[in-house]
């Protein structure tokens, strides 16, 4: 009778200790999960935290060589510059994006008449024709020189498209230079074109084109 108490005890004490080394192996494995799941978050965290860095620094060199960034850079567009910011448009040419711009110089601004000078066009009250006249100078998607070039020869010696503003544009060839004809009839040349951005390319031309 003794003996049989003394086995039943053993198993008592057996079964404590085995059930008291399942906890603590639980909790081993429970605290090592938990460890486990906090390194994964913090380097989640970690790598998240990078990305981040990385498209900010990808997002400033594309603010730093945009559109925007171009013209900005050029003392010849010193004028179409201050335009462009008048009409809250610097944004849209900063940011990612594709587009074509024919950029009018200084000059070509100063041969608009008194009533359309850009002092007066750069009025509140005038805001609104002012960003008409500049989204007319810009053309989604990337047309390079190479491109417009062979679009007109490809259209029979005279090439038209659509600029943001939702008017049109004809472009035709004088030799090897392109010159292109806005919705009253004036023609401008392509002075300088090609110049290339992170968000699209300008083109330089030596007249401000105008819309009906």
């Amino acid at each position: 009778m003794k003996l049989r108490k003394i086995k039943n005890l053993l198993f008592v004490g057996i079964a404590i200790l085995a059930l008291s080394s399942c906890k603590d192996q639980a909790k081993i494995d429970a605290d090592k999960k938990a460890m486990e799941e906090k390194v994964a978050m913090e380097e989640a965290n970690v790598q998240a935290e990078e990305m981040k860095m990385k498209e900010e620094a990808k997002q400033k060199e594309m603010m730093a060589t945009s559109i925007a960034a171009v013209a900005s850079n050029n003392p010849e567009l010193s004028t179409l510059v201050s335009a462009v910011k008048a009409a809250d448009l610097d944004k849209m040419l900063s940011e990612p994006g594709s587009y074509t711009v024919f950029a009018p110089s200084n000059n070509a601004f100063e041969k608009l008449p008194k009533k359309m000078s850009i002092a007066e066009l750069g009025k509140p009250e005038n805001k609104e024709l002012l960003t008409q006249i500049l989204q007319y100078h810009v053309v989604s998607g990337v047309i390079t020189s190479d491109k417009l070039v062979a679009a007109i020869k490809g259209a029979n010696g005279k090439y038209t498209f659509t600029t943001v503003g939702g008017k049109d544009i004809t472009a035709s060839l004088t030799g090897d230079k392109i010159i292109l004809k806005d919705e009253k009839g004036n023609k401008t040349e392509v002075v300088l074109g090609n110049v290339k951005a992170s968000n699209g390319v300008v083109h330089v031309i030596n007249n401000v084109l105008l819309m009906k």
